[in-house]
């Protein structure tokens, strides 16, 4: 049965109330299997299913959610089944869910926090949104430079239930402060009376108040299990385990296509979102797109005497503003990988437009030569050379713009995929337009 019969199926169980029947097709059910099935059903199908599953069972698949579907689901659910659920959960995916939640809803639930789970939530709960202190956990495990392996290890085995992850044991001194990490592989193949400061290895951390997307690519460039959080004094305060900066990255990648195509990440499937959602999504990007268009408009306007007296300029007109557009495109998208990857920085933003120009300019010789000789060809040689340096002036401007704005955008602290694709593309058209027409009249002396 494929997922959209299953998911059929599912419906027609709820609409019919045979929940016996729908309690023995879950019971069979592999988790994941479960879990895509929550994420795609609507809200109110999906608390049903949800109210049949073990309680075991209820919290992995629970665990498994996208975090909007998380927040959906938990509107459905009594108070008494949603406290039951955060109880379960690691103190940063209650916070994660609670930053998905209405404020009014997210203050319900805090009030009804038990104190163990409330004392472990809070200090997360106290950092920015948008900072790798939201997305920390507190439950972790540590060790002291002049300990003993072997009562480390005691530890790890009498605590690892309470603990997020095992395999990375940073190592603190008597004020807390960060002096290295230990991996459980190290711990194990260490003899049991040597010290934590003989196996421990030099520790990298970021600090909480970092951005949460930097610190999540730090995490896997360097390819660790768990990364240490500390505050500005490089005291421990969490760790940033694997799993949650994998869920950041793809977050972060998502939000980044869904803006470079012109609109807002969705929250839920597709067929899950509302019209009125879908609507609100695009339409802000549409109007900003709408509004930059204009200077298109206006630019044919200005030179619209030029297009009447040699209607030929307009035939190119599509040519030269699809290459303008795709150029700074092109480069914008690289670029904006780029600072993802903090593979330049703000300083960089010189050495950057150099190398676009001379990206550009390169283009520009290939495509302007082709264009001169096929504009020549069938118009004539003024039209070729008009069309042959446009189009050398357009790569060029286009590729220097495209790679300069995301720079720009960053040091404005706006997201340089919002500058990406669409933006990019409405103004190398109009500013093609001009330097077509600034071209076009100097050699054709119109």
């Amino acid at each position: 049965m494929t997922m959209t019969e299953t998911l059929t199926h599912v419906h027609d169980l709820v609409e019919r109330t045979d929940l016996v029947e729908l309690a023995g097709f879950l019971s069979d059910a592999p988790l994941p299997e479960v879990s895509e099935l929550l994420d795609r059903l609507p809200a109110a199908d999906a608390a049903v299913v949800f109210r049949l599953l073990s309680k075991d069972t209820a919290i992995d698949v629970f665990e498994r959610l996208e975090p909007a579907a998380q927040a959906d689901l938990i509107t459905e659910l009594g108070d008494a089944e949603v406290v039951g659920v955060f109880e379960a959960l690691d103190p940063d995916d209650v916070v994660g869910l609670l930053d998905e939640l209405p404020a009014k809803v997210t203050k319900r639930f805090l009030r009804e926090l038990s104190p163990r789970q409330r004392r472990a939530t809070a200090p997360i709960l106290g950092f920015p949104q948008g900072s790798i202190g939201r997305r920390m956990t507190p439950e972790y495990l540590t060790a002291h430079p002049d300990e003993n392996v072997a009562t480390v290890l005691e530890r790890v085995r009498r605590n690892e239930a309470s603990a997020e992850t095992i395999y990375v044991v940073p190592v603190v001194d008597a004020s807390r402060t960060l002096v290295g990490i230990a991996s459980l592989r190290d711990l194990l193949r260490a003899e049991p009376e040597e010290f934590v400061h003989e196996v421990m290895n030099a520790a990298t951390s970021v600090v909480a108040y970092e951005d949460d997307e930097a610190a999540a690519r730090r995490c896997l460039d360097v390819g660790l299990i768990a990364m240490p959080v500390v505050d500005r004094e490089e005291r421990l305060i969490g760790l940033l385990t694997i799993d949650d900066a994998v869920r950041i990255i793809r977050a972060a990648e998502d939000e980044d296509r869904a803006r470079a195509g012109g609109h807002e990440p969705l929250r839920r499937t597709y067929l899950l979102t509302p019209i009125l959602s879908i609507t609100k999504a695009r339409g802000p990007w549409l109007l900003v797109l709408a509004i930059s268009a204009i200077l298109t408009v206006q630019v044919l306007h200005i030179y619209e005497a030029p297009l009447e007296e040699l209607t030929t300029l307009a035939l190119f007109i599509p040519l030269l503003t699809g290459t303008g557009g795709n150029t700074g495109s092109q480069a914008a998208t690289t670029l904006t990988r780029a600072i993802a990857m903090n593979e330049i920085g703000n300083r960089d933003v010189g050495r950057v437009a150099f190398k676009e120009l001379r990206t550009g300019f390169s283009l520009g010789i290939a495509l302007g030569t082709l264009g001169f000789v096929i504009a020549t060809l069938v118009f004539g040689i003024d039209i070729g050379m008009v069309i042959g340096l446009t189009l050398l002036a357009i790569c060029t401007m286009s590729a220097v713009v495209g790679g300069v704005m995301p720079i720009i955008a960053k040091l404005c602290r706006v997201d340089p995929a919002v500058f990406s694709t669409p933006f990019i593309s409405t103004f190398c058209d109009a500013t093609g337009l001009i330097i077509y027409f600034s071209i076009a009249k100097a050699i054709l002396g119109l």
